[in-house]
């Protein structure tokens, strides 16, 4: 992922995502043990309904898992 993407994070991303979230992400996280299973670190800022940051946060998924986010919910 790149800076400025914008992502949807749902349950296929990570189980702690039961309620899926929007995610623009800042960064993706230099490699780590866990990118061999595919895992990797997203720092980024949590999106409200109107696409607007609500909160910074730093999030641990599947990279198979995430999804861009539909055009509707930016």
């Amino acid at each position: 992922m790149r800076a400025g993407d914008v992502i949807l994070l749902s349950r296929a991303a990570s189980p702690q995502f039961v309620t899926p979230i929007g995610f623009r992400v800042i960064r993706e996280e230099p490699a780590t043990t866990a990118e061999d299973d595919g895992w990797v670190w997203l720092d980024g800022y949590q999106l409200d309904d109107q696409g607007e940051a609500v909160e910074r946060r730093s999030v641990f998924v599947q990279r198979t898992g995430v999804r861009p986010l539909p055009p509707g919910r930016r």
